[in-house]
């Protein structure tokens, strides 16, 4: 039975165009194609990353927020009641006024004290500055590393002057060093967003990032296994292109840098609405959607790969109205009232005793939360 369903994922009809078998992609005279085995490799280097990016943050990023004047925030701990913290893991995290009554009796303390004990849970919930800095530095690291490094494997070759050039030639196209470790490196990456994606901040778009991540697995996978190397490293420069903006723009966010950070944010949504919103789909998509239709049938593969594109660009225009939202904002000027009721909240629910945040105060971070785009929103890859 296993084998039979074996026999049936890999049937060439499925993953190629019409005549062409998985022979014809054997390594001969010298050409080395693209297998599925290679992306073995992409699991333990995923766990690489993990362990790298433990110590980026620990060694580069620490100290850097250090430098920033970026610091841990004390909070004071709600203390031990089992009624109220099942209540709390269970029920809600902000109970209304008549559980807080039913809770009152249920615990034996008076409502004003059940409303602090939850005010303080929920500030242990809360990520602090530095865990937010200490992850988007992890992130810009990588994606600007990663965009030079993708504009190395692909700025010399004919294809990416000329779209039709993509597929010349389909699928008999060797694959070349350069393009493995891009791969391989960049398919890593992804799964280890999708293996931290628990621990990591939560943000608003939680659900939006993970459908991303996996959307971006199948399609880098699936892009390898059918032989779409050359689209698929376009569209990985493509989506690095941005990222790397929008996470430093985040950085200087929580650095409490705000013209620094409002003007990567500006030089960010223009980036990503030209390649997102306008070469991707007019080029790219056009490039994957109508050109290899003037060499071959359309097959299973043709439709599932430009499926997936399909979702990710889905994502994009629901990222795009964000990223326009807070344009609107800055040109309004309301980013700067929303931050203000943003950071009087928080030290409303954090007034029982605690420290303020880096540098003493509101005045030190006045956009620590007042970015919802800088704060919740995530790439790709991007």
């Amino acid at each position: 039975m296993l084998q039979t369903l074996y026999d049936y994922f890999w049937w060439e009809r499925l993953w190629l165009p019409v005549n062409l078998t998985w022979a014809d992609l054997e390594d001969r005279d010298g050409r080395v194609y693209a297998k599925a085995s290679d992306l073995y490799i992409t699991l333990p280097l995923a766990l690489l990353f993990l362990i790298v990016r433990y110590f980026f943050e620990l060694y580069v990023a620490t100290p850097l927020a250090a430098l920033l004047n970026i610091k841990e925030k004390t909070r004071l701990r709600a203390p031990p009641n089992a009624t109220l913290e099942h209540f709390y893991l269970t029920s809600g995290k902000q109970p209304k006024q008549v559980e807080v009554e039913l809770l009152s009796r249920q615990s034996g303390l008076s409502g004003r004290q059940v409303e602090r004990w939850f005010r303080r849970r929920r500030n242990q919930d809360r990520p602090s500055l530095l865990k937010k800095f200490r992850e988007a530095s992890w992130r810009f690291t990588f994606y600007l590393i990663a965009f030079i490094a993708g504009m190395a494997v692909i700025v010399d070759k004919p294809w990416f002057y000329d779209m039709k050039k993509v597929w010349e030639g389909y699928p008999i196209q060797s694959t070349i060093p350069s393009q493995y470790w891009y791969y391989m490196i960049e398919l890593s990456f992804y799964w280890s967003l999708l293996f931290s994606i628990a621990s990591d901040v939560k943000r608003k778009d939680f659900k939006e990032q993970i459908i991303h991540h996996v959307a971006t697995i199948i399609l880098i996978s699936f892009s390898w296994f059918a032989n779409y190397i050359r689209a698929g490293t376009l569209i990985m420069a493509l989506h690095d292109s941005s990222d790397y903006l929008l996470e430093s723009a985040k950085m200087f966010n929580y650095a409490g840098w705000k013209n620094t950070c409002n003007n990567i944010f500006i030089i960010f949504a223009i980036v990503f609405i030209i390649t997102r919103l306008v070469i991707l789909p007019f080029w790219i998509l056009h490039c994957t959607l109508v050109y290899p239709l003037e060499l071959y049938p359309a097959f299973f593969g043709y439709y599932f790969f430009n499926s997936m594109m399909g979702v990710l660009q889905l994502l994009h225009i629901f990222w795009a109205y964000l990223i326009l939202r807070m344009a609107h904002k800055f040109i309004t000027g309301k980013v700067k009232e929303q931050a203000l009721r943003e950071n009087d909240r928080e030290e409303t629910e954090s007034s029982e005793g605690e420290e303020a945040a880096a540098g003493g105060g509101a005045k030190s971070r006045p956009l620590a939360n007042g970015h919802p785009i800088l704060n919740n929103h995530h790439r790709k890859n991007d």
